[in-house]
Formats: C-alpha cells, structure tokens, sequence
C-alpha cells in the first residue's frame, strides 16, 4: 500500500501526484509500453461510452459499465501505470460529459479546497442541503447523477452514516445520560440528524471536531440549543494534544483514515485510546481496497483515497493498545466496499 504525502490538517490530503511521487515504478520502456496499452484500452472503453452516452438510451446503465471498466483497467495496470492515466483521462473529452452529474463535478472542482468534503458527502446523502446544486444540472447531468450517488461507495456511505447512528444511541443506551461522545473531522454531522438520543436528550454532550469553518457553521447552526458542541480543531492539534476535550464513551472518525498514512493513522488512534473512559469504544472506517468505484472517483471526480484491506486495519489496530487491555474487531460493511475496526478499552 502506498503512503502518500499530505498535510495533516486535511488540505488537499491526498492527490494524484502526492501518491505517483510515492510509487515504486517498473522501468521506464516497461512503464512506457504499460502505458500506451492502457491508453489504448482506455481509448476503447471511453468510444464505446460515449456512444452509449449519445444514443440517450438506459445511462445509468452505460455509467455503471464505464466505473466498472475504468476499476478494471486501474486494477489491471497497476498504480504507477494508472497514476499517469489519470490526468489523460481527465483531459480527455468525454470529462466534459461526466462532469455535467453534480457530484462528479463538485468532486472535480473541490469548491472548499480539498477532496471528501462535508459538501460532496451531502450529494450522497441526498441531503436538501445541496438540492438547488443538483437542480441547476443538464437533464443529461441528473441521468449519470441517477447511478454515481448509487453505486457501490456512495450506497457504503449511506450505510457508514447509519451505523454512526447506531453507535451513538447505542452507547447512550448502555451508559445513561452522562454520555460523552467525539465526533473527529465531523462534516455536517448528518448523523446526529437520525439520532433518537439526541432528540431525546439522553446524551451530555456530543463533541463535533472539525477543521473547515464552513462545516462547523453548519453544525452550530443546525443543532444549536442540543448537547452537540461544534469545535474548530484539526487532526494536527489533536496530535499535538491542543485540544483539552476531555474523555469520553464514543470516538469515532468515519471518513478521515481515507486520507491518513499509516503512521500518522495509528499515532492518532493511540491518542483516541488515551481520551477513552474505561468501557469506551473507538471506531474508525476506511475505503476497502474491494470497492469497485476507485477507478473513477480517482480520475474524472479526481477524488483520491488511500484504500486499506482487512490486513491493514488490523496492523493499525493492533499497533494502538496493548493487546490484554482492549477488545478489538475488523469488519466489512455490507457491500465489502467500506472496512471499519472497533477498539474497545476494558474497564
């Protein structure tokens, strides 16, 4: 697995070019010839595309082929290969037509200034928040916007949302009204919104950490006079331990790890360990190196993530606690196209 270069307050995280400055790369004739033939089935691909694109007929259809070919061409070539095949395909022509879906174009464009923003999630939560984004598009736009917000990652996404849910009035349940909960790098906190804790007032506080003013105005604006505690804070103050917030039942960290390498990851889930009140549970998601929509999130909504297999969850599991004073889990989501790991700390 590649380790990419990135800033830790979240910035532009991960890019193509952080990730290709990064790679071991074969020869440069082997490279090279590797190139040109994925170029060459690229070219195919996107022909047959595009002419499924002009008949008008079943899009959703031609944009589910088209995801399914570009992951099998990245897959197929590998990540050096592919990694120059990126920026070709995102100056290829049929770019014009993909990004006319508001998702895909609210990825390519970053409108806050990094990728996975709280914005772009709300696309695939369907959430009202970006409706008048998704109104201003082509009649072709909303065709291919019909399957990119339900293919297999933004549907994992969905899930990931609800099983945050599930965490928080689950604990709120187990511990009583005393519960302590911390949201890390919280977006929007659109789960908050399902949560029957919290409108039931059966939390203390919910503490939502984010780095993005933008977001964090969302959160006060939306859940003011609830337990929830929007904090302007970010990953690099939580490792210098800046962020005196004290201890809590819940942590968790849904769509960070995508942009975190290893060291930085476990570094960060030992100090999550270290603000856990006995019984705690610390809960982190990840991209699975299974999910079938990478090829095009990387190229045409140049959306580029850091992908890890069970094997990798554990390793950074395994390196935060001392293994006879946490439980700990590794587990899939539904669809195998996000990974989550539960740390428990023993009482």
């Amino acid at each position: 697995m590649a380790q990419p270069l990135f800033s830790l307050d979240g910035q532009s995280l991960i890019t193509p070019q952080s990730v290709s400055n990064n790679l071991p790369s074969p020869s440069q004739d082997h490279e090279t010839g590797l190139l040109r033939t994925a170029e060459a089935e690229f070219a195919i691909v996107i022909n047959l595309a595009t002419q499924r694109f002009a008949a008008g007929n079943h899009l959703p259809d031609a944009v589910r082929w088209l995801i399914g070919q570009l992951h099998d061409i990245r897959q197929k070539f590998g990540a050096a290969v592919w990694q120059k095949l990126i920026p070709i395909i995102q100056a290829h022509s049929s770019a014009k037509i993909l990004q006319q879906c508001p998702f895909t174009r609210w990825s390519f464009e970053k409108p806050r200034g990094y990728s996975g923003d709280a914005g772009l999630i709300d696309f695939i939560y369907g959430h009202p928040a970006v409706a008048e984004e998704v109104a201003r598009s082509t009649r072709l736009g909303l065709d291919i916007f019909e399957y990119t917000i339900n293919a297999p990652g933004p549907v994992a996404v969905r899930e990931r949302r609800d099983i945050l849910t599930r965490y928080v009035d689950d604990t709120a349940a187990r511990t009583g009204s005393d519960t302590e909960v911390l949201a890390i790098a919280a977006g929007h906190l659109r789960e908050a919104e399902a949560s029957t804790a919290l409108a039931e007032g059966r939390l203390k506080r919910w503490v939502a950490l984010d780095q993005d003013p933008q977001s964090i105005g969302s959160i006060s604006s939306q859940f003011h006079g609830t337990r929830v505690e929007p904090i302007d804070g970010s990953v690099r103050g939580l490792l210098a331990r800046k962020h005196q917030i004290g201890t809590f039942h819940l942590i968790y960290a849904a769509g960070l790890y995508d942009y975190l390498t290893d060291k930085v990851a476990i570094r960060l889930t030992q100090i999550c360990m270290e603000m856990l009140k006995p019984g705690g549970i610390f809960l982190f998601a990840n991209f699975s190196d299974e999910m079938a929509d990478d090829g095009y999130m990387e190229s045409y909504m140049n959306w580029e993530l850091l992908q890890r297999s069970e094997a990798d969850m554990w390793r950074i599991a395994n390196a935060s606690a001392a293994e006879n004073t946490v439980d700990k889990r590794v587990w899939f989501g539904t669809n195998r196209n996000i990974i989550y790991s539960t740390i428990r700390k023993l009482p």
